[in-house]
């Protein structure tokens, strides 16, 4: 099943497939790890959903919500 991470529920695992942001942002994401087949867990949503703490890499990652509605994810369990 595939949903874009803004989507994804506290607790959920899913790989990255894609991408769908230009410029800037994905770049940014990129830089920072968020690439194609990267493993990335749900930790944390700030009380109003912006923004969203998750794993990936080893590391915790912090992003916009405006950031996580580019990355369409196929959700693993």
């Amino acid at each position: 099943m595939d949903k874009y991470l803004n989507e994804f529920s506290i607790g959920e695992r899913g790989v990255v497939k894609k991408i769908s942001a230009e410029g800037k942002i994905k770049r940014r994401l990129f830089d920072m790890g968020v690439t194609p087949n990267t493993s990335i867990f749900l930790r944390k949503v700030a009380p109003l959903g912006d923004p969203i703490e998750v794993t990936l890499r080893g590391y915790e990652l912090t992003l916009r919500k405006s950031e996580a509605q580019c990355i369409l994810m196929e959700v693993t369990r």
